[in-house]
């Protein structure tokens, strides 16, 4: 996972914030595209991280995307770490409607001690501990986890040792991260310009007719997954950031010779869906004592890891019980 950095001019661009499934018939295959332009900057810069874990935070967005997308019922899918690195926690959120939303946690000395160091490989930044990926079907269901061990290496490494270890599928994945400058637009064009974070990731797996292949006559070996992956392999970050290049184009370039089609793509949005009822609700089930505790200078504060958003409350507003 290489981050790099585009421009672009005001005017002609792709669809940006969706993921787009498709399939190549004569390998075998299935995959989808994801491309993030406004919902992956707006999780990224409602924090004031420093900018090795914004790379890290928005390529762990972009495998959130890919991989929560599959869900085939209204849930929730949740990517998650847990490491002695000096990005100690990433967590994102992904719903069934396409909402995205996720938040890092980091020890902002050793951050800087790397970035004085100079360049930092993602393994710098991971350190040892588990990746979980969680899927949450609702209350009347129980959820699914996965956990993987991660040593070092990068997200991507971890995602493809999940799927070997637990799903035992054959799978590609890769995903790119950048802060991207735009000139500002026209009176036409109501670009604001400036620079914004970009994501962009490709996953591609080895399909059988019982993993769901739909193809007339497919003939599913290794050899065609081979052939396959050394094509998803090509992919550049930079074409996989390039907010001018369609996503059907993309894939259309990378597997045409494997009778490609692409489906209906899904749209993506940042959202995090904290509100003062929710939080309210959350501070109703503590009891008096843990009320007063959290009190300072006679309020309660509260603060939205995902969003930043702030919350005050008066601990009379939660009953003579509470306080």
């Amino acid at each position: 996972m290489h981050a790099t950095q585009t421009g672009i001019s005001p005017g002609n661009t792709a669809p940006d914030d969706l993921v787009l499934p498709f399939q190549a018939d004569l390998a075998g295959a299935s995959g989808r595209l994801v491309r993030l332009g406004l919902a992956v900057d707006e999780i990224l810069r409602g924090h004031d991280y420093p900018e090795p874990v914004c790379k890290f935070l928005g390529e762990a967005v972009a495998l959130t995307a890919l991989l929560g997308t599959s869900l085939k019922f209204d849930g929730k899918f949740t990517f998650q770490t847990k490491t002695d690195g000096p990005v100690n926690m990433l967590v994102v959120d992904f719903r069934s409607g396409g909402e995205l939303r996720g938040y890092a946690g980091y020890d902002e000395a050793k951050v800087k001690a790397l970035e004085k160091a100079g360049k930092i490989e993602p393994a710098d930044l991971i350190g040892s501990g588990h990746l979980a990926m969680t899927i949450d079907r609702g209350p009347d269901m129980d959820a699914y986890q996965g956990v993987v061990t991660l040593e070092g290496g990068d997200l991507n490494q971890a995602a493809d040792t999940y799927f070997r270890q637990s799903e035992q599928l054959p799978t590609f994945i890769r995903v790119a991260v950048a802060r991207h400058y735009s000139a500002k637009g026209t009176e036409e064009d109501t670009t604001q310009g400036g620079w914004s974070w970009r994501a962009g990731g490709l996953l591609l797996q080895h399909l059988t007719r019982e993993g769901g292949s739909d193809a007339p006559d497919i003939m599913s070996s290794e050899e065609d997954w081979n052939r396959a992956s050394i094509l998803a392999a090509t992919v550049k970050d930079e074409e996989l950031l390039d907010p001018l290049l369609a996503p059907e184009r993309l894939i259309y370039a990378l597997f045409h010779e494997e009778q490609v089609r692409a489906f209906e793509g899904q749209a993506l949005k940042f959202h995090c869906g904290c509100s003062t009822e929710r939080v309210k609700t959350m501070l109703d089930s503590f009891d008096a004592d843990e009320i007063r505790n959290m009190a300072e200078d006679g309020k309660i504060r509260v603060t939205c890891e995902f969003c930043n958003a702030r919350y005050v409350f008066d601990p009379q507003e939660f009953g003579d019980e509470n306080v």
